[in-house]
């Protein structure tokens, strides 16, 4: 059996249980350790994945010499510092998206990386889903022709939902309701705590957070964005914490008339079947010639339609072949991370790439707070904020 490249996973929450899978059908690559600030995590993570090591700390992690490299899985205010510790500890990183918490972060972890000759690849899912994957093809393949606009959907379904604690509280009583299974995996309240307070997230949990995937896959289609232009209002959640929709970001592509326009809602009393995060996702792409449609991702709202659909020359085509569950996403971004260091290549969403989706979010959310057009090339980097409590966050009114 060849040398297998021993990898550690930081931070043992809920999304760690999907990076897991990346490594079980690799003959070159074991996911050796984990490491977590709550012990009991990292030791109930181990021994339900069958990990051999959990280690006490995460300098213990970077001063293991058997370890090639690490995946941090951590709030994002963390992200900056702890890569470049990884990096000046010569481990290449995984981060998860999104990258930091502004440009110059980022600057500072793509130079760590470049200096001591490691790889750097932001952890974006997303554009590795396979139905996504076939999307593209057939478009670069020019199957609908010129591409002439781009709409995405995306929409929090709470109706017996296990996402959220307060998706519980909203969802009011329907009729159907007790037909229905519960729907979505559990998620640890505490893990939300910093994730709606932009002190330690770095934007909303929408258009920010989750938004991320979204702002990669319209890059990854069709490259660098002149101008966005975005409406992001405020709904409540609780106390004087709100989530960021009803939104609407719009944006030009750089050197060509292609639009593209993302709007975002959550219906309280929808039902979606999901393994993982209630979310309906969907988007559209016409052609000169046709139509594509991407049906889902994280959930289902559609079972009975295929992940991928043409129409064109008057005809509907359903393409059914791709593996559709989330999880494919995440075996093969970690699959991307495992071979460019393998191969010596960037990543596919190397930190780059990923510099210029973080700039492209942050211009939206800028746009929507000024309620202006922002040019990307004029944005102005955000300073990061000083960190606050959650406790502030819920009782004291941001604005």
């Amino acid at each position: 059996m060849s040398h297998k490249k021993k990898f550690v996973i930081v931070g043992c929450g809920r999304i760690a249980t999907l990076h897991v899978a990346g490594y079980k059908d690799r003959d070159d690559a074991q996911l050796y350790g984990v490491y977590d600030k709550k012990k009991s995590a990292a030791t109930a993570f181990a021994k339900e994945h069958g990990i051999p090591k959990v280690y006490d700390s995460f300098e213990e992690v970077l001063s293991d010499k058997d370890v090639c490299g690490v995946e941090i899985l951590v709030p994002h205010h963390l992200h900056c510092q702890m890569t470049i510790q990884a990096c000046e500890a010569g481990k290449h990183v995984s981060v998860q998206k999104p990258m930091a918490m502004n440009l110059e972060e980022c600057d500072r972890m793509i130079e760590a990386a470049k200096k001591n000759h490691v790889k750097l690849k932001v952890f974006e899912n997303f554009i590795h889903y396979p139905p996504y994957k076939h999307m593209k093809k057939m478009i670069q393949d020019g199957e609908i022709g010129e591409i002439k606009g781009i709409r995405y959907k995306m929409n929090n379904c709470s109706l017996k939902s296990e996402n959220l604690p307060a998706s519980k509280i909203r969802a009011k009583s329907v009729a159907v309701e007790d037909e229905l299974p519960q729907t979505g995996w559990k998620i640890d309240p505490t893990s939300w705590t910093w994730r709606l307070n932009d002190t330690l997230s770095g934007g909303g949990p929408l258009v920010f957070d989750d938004g991320y995937h979204k702002f990669s896959l319209f890059y990854d289609l069709f490259g660098k964005v002149e101008k966005v232009n975005a409406m992001i209002d405020e709904t409540p959640v609780v106390g004087a914490i709100t989530q960021d929709c009803p939104a609407v970001v719009t944006w030009k592509y750089a050197d060509k008339k292609l639009y593209g326009i993302w709007d975002i809602t959550s219906s309280d009393e929808m039902y979606i079947q999901s393994k993982y995060y209630t979310c309906d996702e969907r988007m559209e792409i016409t052609g000169s010639r046709g139509v594509l449609w991407l049906t889902r991702c994280t959930a289902v709202l559609m079972p009975d339609v295929a992940p991928v659909v043409m129409y064109r020359d008057g005809k509907v085509t359903e393409f059914w072949e791709d593996p559709s569950d989330w999880q494919e996403s995440f075996r093969n971004c970690t699959h991307d991370f495992i071979d460019a260091i393998n191969e010596d290549r960037e990543p596919v969403l190397s930190g780059e790439t990923a510099k210029e989706v973080m700039r492209f979010a942050l211009a939206a959310i800028e746009s929507g707070r000024k309620g202006e057009t922002v040019y990307l090339t004029n944005y102005a980097d955000k300073q990061v904020p000083k960190k606050q409590s959650f406790l502030y966050s819920l009782f004291m009114n941001k604005k």
